[in-house]
């Protein structure tokens, strides 16, 4: 373990901002999906794919940059993947049609997986297993500080400068990610501590993914990221089409969510050390099942309008930060010598989870709350049902 790297605050900050690549690419122009709907001609389940294409592709990145990290190191794949992110943001500012919006979004996906899967390999490369649950709490406070900023920030572009100076911003943040990369972040994977071939490497998928405790904590945090991105999918047509609200108005609502994130992310930080993540990890989940039974209810009666459909997503979206930290450092602590392939596991079944259910809320042509909150139920109900298998036997 690298330990001269510990005392370095610096290099939490900078993790925190490469784990923020996949929120900030998704929430910083959800206000805009309309708009980008209409100025391109499309429709609106065209407009939501770009969202699942995303996530299809930073899962299918994950697969690739988790377990090659653990056979070449961290470093050099990173900066590849940022490279590949730039040019293809340019190719989204740029792009005419929503074919072209969908090709450059597959691509900025690929490479913005590199960011989010290796910054949470570089940390149990760094700090001890009971350390890195702590850490990855506080990596998500800052990273939710920027996700609380990304609507609102991406509101304000479209109403002064138009959706493709979203990402423009978006390029100089990776600009920059990229310079402090090559900087300040050292490669943190030993040589001895690298797996000797790529058959080994990729066979650690099969070793994790027969593993019962292992998959249940990829499936318990996987299911809880699928309803957030039923939500992040669904929710800008249900507010704005909807319920009426402007594109700010979402944006701030949006930012009521985050926020619950940030303040379950301040309690996991402050109590896993005495309560365990495994204990953590039993509390988010029988959140999850509880808010998304109250959502369909909701969504079912026509209640409670859209106050109470703020308030079921706020607690469901909260637990999606508790659950996520506590699973990855329960399922690396599982397997210690494979971390990257089970960090890269774990984060591409969350976004390939989170692929699977956007896409089937977007197949609804319907812009009410039901079919949102009834596919939030299913993931709610998953999620409880595999943290019960996580349990030792």
């Amino acid at each position: 373990m690298n330990h001269t790297l510990r005392p370095r605050h610096g290099l939490i900050i900078i993790l925190a901002s490469l784990v923020a690549f996949g929120p900030l690419s998704i929430d910083m122009y959800l206000p805009s999906l309309p708009i980008i709907a209409e100025d391109l001609a499309a429709r609106a389940g065209e407009i939501k794919l770009t969202i699942t294409l995303f996530l299809v592709g930073f899962s299918v990145g994950m697969l690739l940059y988790g377990p090659l990290s653990d056979r070449f190191g961290r470093r050099w794949l990173l900066l590849l993947g940022i490279g590949l992110y730039l040019v293809a943001t340019v190719g989204c500012a740029w792009a005419l049609s929503a074919e072209q919006l969908l090709a450059w979004r597959l691509l900025q996906a690929l490479g913005g997986a590199s960011a989010s899967v290796l910054a949470r390999a570089i940390v149990r490369d760094v700090y001890p297993v009971g350390e890195a649950a702590k850490i990855l709490s506080l990596m998500h406070i800052i990273t939710m500080v920027a996700t609380i900023a990304a609507p609102v920030l991406g509101s304000l572009l479209v109403l002064w400068l138009g959706w493709r100076a979203i990402f423009g911003f978006l390029f100089l943040f990776a600009l920059l990610c990229l310079l402090l990369v090559y900087h300040k972040v050292p490669e943190t994977l030993a040589s001895e501590r690298r797996l000797p071939s790529l058959r080994q490497v990729f066979g650690a998928y099969y070793q994790i993914a027969t593993n019962r405790r292992g998959l249940s904590y990829i499936g318990c945090m996987g299911m809880s990221f699928a309803g957030m991105f039923v939500y992040i999918t669904a929710s800008p047509f249900v507010y704005i089409d909807y319920f009426g609200v402007t594109p700010q108005q979402y944006a701030l609502l949006f930012g009521l969510n985050i926020f619950g994130i940030m303040a379950m992310t301040f309690v996991n930080a402050s109590v896993v050390g005495r309560v365990g993540p495994q204990r953590m990890i039993q509390f988010g989940a029988g959140m999850v099942l509880a808010s998304a039974l109250w959502l369909l209810c909701l969504g079912w009666s026509g209640w409670g309008g859209l106050w109470g459909i703020v308030v079921g997503l706020w607690v469901f979206v909260a637990m999606t930060g508790t659950l996520s930290a506590n699973c990855i450092a329960q399922l690396m602590a599982l397997f210690p010598r494979q971390a990257g392939a089970a960090a890269g596991l774990a984060v591409a079944t969350q976004f390939g989870l989170g692929a699977c259910f956007s896409f089937l809320v977007s197949q609804f042509a319907a812009v009410d709350p039901l079919p949102m909150v009834g596919v939030i139920a299913v993931a709610g109900a998953l999620c409880f049902g595999a943290m019960w298998l996580t349990r030792a036997p």
